[in-house]
């Protein structure tokens, strides 16, 4: 850490004294220190021609989430990293290996949010939702922030969307929110997903069910990874949540929760398997399925593609009945689901599913003379009024490459304004099909396009 503050601080001096008449100044230092024209390792840039995607999940998600009756709800970028330590777990990965965290100026330790539950349940106590009828249902869209080695399907900027529904214990509402999940994915169209599902139980049983694991694993400390040495010691029962290819072995004959859950924990968790069953949703019960977050009770589930791995779930969530009440408010149940939207995307690349050419404009609004320019500019922003996509020729082009401008971009119409058009209030519109034009009044242009664009 300390050789990280003297290098920005290196560097704020470097800025400070920054003369830009200077072009052998100390910036140069600074230019050849700062790979240029690449995005930072982990970000990706979400390309034009990459934009039907992200639009068919925004919109398919959002609308199930409205069928269900979630309302949205957009929380800061950052928190105070607090929030986090307390809410998803001292000892979890994502605080002690891959949270963003920051000093503001006011001297207070901020973090990037990492996931989207805890955000969700800060707002639920700071705006009292405990007065709204129960539960609350909840949705949210926006990037999230992880310091991870970057590979397919991760990156340290991503973005989710999730569920949440607060202030009820019902097995039913565990059913609706992984049947939300499993539409979701339906309806995107990736098909030949896997439901695992789980119950880890609660305050309870727990801790019958962790003296039984850390009794399992005991003699068999020394096989397993150095992670795994130190979750014996401060968090068990992530023993289980483990991707080391070695450690695997050991978490197939683990002893499963169920054997422990309490006679409450248990009912529910047949109910909700019941409801699943009546809803027609397949399921696989995980028995090592744990997630990795401390705040999840009783259901946990993963939705996974067929090759079947950590970096591939691509939704996941549980029931985290103690999350609202550690951060300092009532006891509170609440239940939620969260998927990578760039790792659906990647599924529907895989699957091959179908998307809608990008938007292009209807029409180009070409000219032939300098003084047809202001015509052009004229009826350019009268047909985007009249709701029809235009874009117009600009930088001086000879009208023979502005039509080879306008074939590239792939319009449907060239308008054109020449000497003629000006002096009989005309424009002549070409086809760019197959090259058919037909001069129409100015006034009558823009109806026109309409009916045929």
């Amino acid at each position: 850490m300390p050789d990280t503050v003297h290098h920005l601080l290196s560097v704020s001096h470097l800025l400070k004294h920054y003369n830009p008449l200077h072009s052998d100044g100390p910036f140069c230092m600074l230019r050849s220190m700062i790979p240029l024209c690449r995005a930072p390792r982990g970000t990706v840039d979400v390309l034009p021609e990459e934009q039907p995607y992200w639009g068919h999940v925004y919109h398919t998600a959002t609308r199930l989430a409205k069928l269900y009756g979630y309302s949205r709800i957009d929380t800061p970028m950052f928190e105070e990293a607090s929030l986090f330590v307390r809410g998803v777990g001292q000892a979890t990965d994502i605080v002690q290996k891959e949270m963003y965290v920051f000093q503001d100026r006011g001297g207070e330790m901020m973090a990037l949010r990492p996931e989207g539950t805890a955000n969700v349940c800060r707002a639920y106590i700071q705006h009292g939702m405990h007065n709204l009828p129960q539960p609350v249902r909840l949705y949210y869209w926006g990037p999230a922030f992880r310091y991870d080695r970057p590979q397919a399907g991760r990156q340290r900027q991503f973005t989710h969307f999730g569920c949440e529904a607060i202030g009820e214990d019902d097995p039913a509402l565990d059913a609706e929110i992984i049947e939300l999940a499993w539409r979701l994915y339906q309806e995107l169209g990736i098909t030949d997903l896997s439901l695992q599902l789980n119950s880890i139980g609660d305050p309870n049983c727990r801790p019958r069910y962790l003296a039984a694991l850390k009794a399992y694993y005991e003699d068999k400390l020394g096989r397993v990874c150095p992670d795994c040495r130190a979750r014996f010691q401060t968090n068990p029962l992530r023993l289980l949540d483990c991707k080391v290819e070695g450690c695997q072995p050991i978490i197939a004959a683990a002893p499963p929760f169920t054997d422990c859950l309490c006679q409450e924990c248990a009912k529910h968790f047949q109910e909700l398997r019941s409801y699943l069953e009546a809803l027609a949703i397949p399921y696989t019960l995980n028995p090592r399925l744990v997630r990795g977050l401390d705040y999840y009770t009783r259901t946990v589930f993963e939705i996974q593609p067929p090759e079947q791995a950590a970096q591939n779930t691509i939704g996941a969530g549980g029931r985290y009945d103690g999350l609202i009440e550690e951060l300092g408010s009532r006891p509170t149940p609440a239940i939620g689901f969260a998927t990578g939207v760039e790792r659906v995307i990647a599924n529907l690349k895989r699957a091959g599913v179908p998307m809608p050419a990008p938007a292009r404009p209807a029409v180009f609004v070409a000219y032939q003379t300098a003084a047809a320019r202001s015509a052009a500019v004229r009826l350019a922003s009268e047909l985007r009024r009249a709701g029809i996509a235009a874009v117009m020729a600009v930088g001086g082009r000879s009208l023979k490459a502005q039509m080879r401008q306008a074939d590239a971009t792939g319009v449907l119409y060239a308008a054109i304004l020449g000497e003629e058009e000006l002096a009989t209030g005309t424009v002549m519109l070409r086809r760019m099909e197959d090259g058919q034009q037909e001069r129409v009044a100015l006034q009558d242009a823009c109806q026109r396009l309409k009916a045929n664009a």
